[in-house]
């Protein structure tokens, strides 16, 4: 459950996991009508969604297609793992351009997987839709007889969806007013938190640390602050009601002041609703166990390209692909990296002098990123940045 990895990642969070859990579950019990149970149709109901959605019917626009596609380097006849599917825009554009490929489309929404299958019927054996995590992935291949090292390429697009976030009742978006839920996994699992039920179970102390911790937002302090003050009042469970909640935290200049790299203004609550995701689908460990499942999944030589979208995310890809050690994720991803040049001395002296113990080679040195062109035809691409790397 969420609550685990909040008790993995923070030293406050862990010492009051337990009482946090315990007060989680009766107010769940008193409240479920009200909060997620209204978040909107499970896997069963979409069907009414899914009929106006075409496999031809752009959904989103691919980030960064042109250089996943170089990146990739995808040969005829091979086997790509797309582990997040989502709209299916970068999965289309492989089956388009490279014959006979196949394609195991991955992902835990069960919206992204319908749409996987409806791409599957015109495709017929050259698409393989699979519904399941990323920590799920080495029995979900093994399900489809695919054994380590039989994939050629893999592409891992992190984060939220363009889809989810199109749809006001998965609780995703901040313009448009929803359901607080966010859950990727739709209801596939009644019991697991939704938004709502952190904002309004958890104490102000736990709820400044995740903002702090998975929204690297400066004042968690006064947003948690508001939140607690204002779910006396009533239950916190819109999405607009939570952002006008975080908005008043703020004097009116400061509202206005955020801008974003396209010098757009910029929602106050946008790290906020970032740290509620994360925290609710366990993005973070999730990422993690999807690089290492990639990494067994591929063959020697096979390419990964990975897609994130914020410094967390990033920092880990960064690492997990220079080889360190991740079972601490505290050091790489919850706060700015602390360590000293001397220690990133010694550590590339190690590399230098054991290559070997490094997995991967890296296709390009630095990050990459959309360039100005791709940033204003695809406004929600500009945080993008793409690292590649070819498994040795």
């Amino acid at each position: 459950m969420i609550f685990h990895m909040c008790a993995r990642s923070n030293l406050l969070l862990r010492k009051e996991h337990l009482a946090v859990w315990r007060a989680w579950r009766p107010w769940k019990l008193q409240h479920s009508s009200g909060v997620c149970a209204s978040s909107g149709p499970g896997p069963q109901d979409r069907s009414e969604d899914l009929s106006s959605v075409s496999p031809e019917k752009p959904l989103h626009t691919p980030v960064m297609l042109k250089e996943v596609l170089h990146f990739l380097d995808i040969q005829p006849g091979q086997v790509v793992l797309d582990m997040t599917f989502g709209g299916g825009g970068h999965s289309k554009a492989i089956l388009n351009t490279v014959p006979g490929v196949t394609i195991v489309a991955l992902d835990r929404d069960p919206t992204a997987v319908s749409l996987a299958q409806q791409l599957a019927e015109k495709h017929h054996a050259r698409v393989k839709p699979v519904l399941g995590r990323f920590s799920e992935l080495e029995a979900l291949l093994s399900d489809l007889n695919i054994k380590p090292g039989g994939i050629d390429g893999v592409l891992l697009d992190a984060g939220c969806s363009s889809m989810q976030m199109d749809q006001a009742e998965r609780g995703f978006s901040l313009s448009k007013d929803g359901p607080l839920d966010m859950r990727m996994d739709g209801e596939r699992y009644p019991d697991m938190p939704c938004a709502a039920d952190v904002v309004n179970t958890l104490d102000q102390q736990a709820l400044a640390s995740i903002l702090a911790a998975y929204g690297e937002e400066r004042h968690a302090r006064k947003i948690a602050s508001a939140i607690v003050e204002a779910r006396r009042v009533s239950l916190i469970t819109r999405t607009q009601q939570l952002a006008s909640v975080v908005a008043g935290s703020f004097p009116t200049a400061v509202v206005h002041a955020r801008k974003d790299r396209l010098h757009r203004p910029a929602h106050v609550a946008t790290k906020t609703f970032q740290a509620l995701r994360v925290l609710v689908n366990d993005e973070l460990n999730e990422l993690h166990a999807g690089l290492r499942a990639a990494r067994d999944a591929l063959r020697p030589g096979g390419r990964l390209c990975v897609v994130t979208f914020h410094s967390l995310e990033d920092r880990l890809v960064k690492r997990f692909l220079q080889g360190d050690d991740l079972s601490n994720l505290d050091q790489y991803h919850f706060s700015p990296r602390k360590q000293s040049a001397r220690r990133e001395k010694l550590v590339d002296e190690i590399r230098i002098r054991n290559p070997e113990s490094v997995s991967w080679l890296p296709l390009r040195r630095k990050v990459i990123v959309p360039d100005k062109d791709d940033v204003q035809e695809n406004p929600r691409g500009r945080s993008a940045k793409l690292r590649a790397a070819v498994k040795r």
